[in-house]
């Protein structure tokens, strides 16, 4: 169902922290993973070349950096790039996804679309249904170019959402995807709440957790993923669980930021976030997909895409030796 072409390089890296096994016997996972560790994903942003957003370097839709990119990827062990997409409000952003999810049918790659809701009070669920429909009727319904690229379980595709204004009927859109063949899998950001039924699943996205951000950045999540997995585990098992990691966070560079900070921690904040799920789920129980937050959101600071700093730490530098070592840290934090 999925490349596996360099999963073994990020595989090691899932090995070399020890398992505790699960904190408590749950029933079996609905959506467990088909091999014996979670495909790799990664988030990415797609609105490089936009005047709003900072210069990176390249154009998201420069076809030979996409190119460059997914090979980068796939030596890394990731599977899929998971794209933010919004819908018509961002038509740079919807030739971004476009160009990517061809490009990936023909790189033996994957993709799949993050749908950032509208915070738009009034018109919300219409809006949402409609974007649906564009996308199905762009990128899922038979022919569409690169459709074979499409992430899938099981033969349905998988949608994740990020929420923002909170004002979607999702009860309205699952009624409405539901029409599709196949339909749809929707997973939603953290735990469960008020739509849980509309939803197939829930992903772990970037957070301190319930201490807060650290203005020294050592909040790294532990709380946040501790709560994450016990209560998909021992309550929501029958959803998909799709575990999150990642390196380091900083928006300062973004122009809707807040002065949070997550320290990389000289790379054992990546190691930490993506062998955490290891300590809540036996070996022959796994979930389904990990998910890297992020692979190129260069604003928001979470990109691992130009390498993890590893401030020249052996046994780092060797837990960490598939990503390059980044120097934009100092070795001090």
């Amino acid at each position: 169902m999925f490349n596996r072409a360099g999963h073994a390089l990020l595989f090691c890296l899932l090995l070399l922290n020890g398992s505790t096994g699960p904190k408590a016997p749950a029933p079996p996972l609905r959506y467990p993973a088909t091999g014996r560790s979670p495909e790799i994903l990664a988030l990415y942003e797609a609105w490089f070349g936009l005047p709003m957003h900072i210069d990176v370097g390249y154009s998201s839709h420069d076809l030979s950096v996409i190119k460059k990119q997914i090979r980068h990827a796939k030596k890394l062990g990731i599977s899929a790039f998971v794209v933010d997409w919004y819908g018509d409000r961002e038509p740079f952003i919807d030739e971004s996804y476009s160009l990517m999810q061809e490009t990936a049918a023909k790189k033996h790659f994957h993709v799949a679309m993050m749908y950032d809701e509208t915070e738009a009070e009034v018109g919300a669920t219409d809006e949402a249904i409609a974007d649906f429909a564009m996308f199905h009727d762009k990128y899922l319904a038979p022919g569409a170019p690169g459709r074979d690229a499409y992430l899938t379980y099981d033969g349905r595709p998988i949608i994740f959402i990020f929420p923002k204004g909170g004002h979607t009927n999702w009860d309205e859109v699952r009624a409405y995807v539901n029409k599709w063949n196949p339909a749809p899998l929707l997973i939603y950001e953290n735990l469960p709440g008020k739509y849980v039924d509309a939803f197939d699943g829930y992903y772990a996205w970037i957070s301190p957790g319930k201490p807060g951000w650290a203005p020294n950045g050592s909040n790294w999540g532990e709380q946040y993923l501790s709560e994450f997995y016990q209560t998909m585990r021992d309550k929501y098992s029958q959803k998909m669980i799709v575990g999150g990691a990642w390196a380091w966070f900083n928006d300062s560079k973004a122009s809707w930021g807040l002065n949070r900070h997550i320290a990389a921690r000289c790379g054992k904040t990546f190691a930490d976030t993506f062998n955490f799920w290891r300590s809540y789920f036996p070996a022959n129980d796994v979930m389904p997909f990990m998910m890297v937050e992020t692979w190129n959101d260069y604003e928001e600071g979470s990109d691992i895409e130009r390498g993890i700093p590893t401030c020249g730490g052996p046994q780092i530098k060797n837990l960490l030796k598939t990503f390059p070592p980044s120097a934009e840290e100092p070795a001090s934090n």
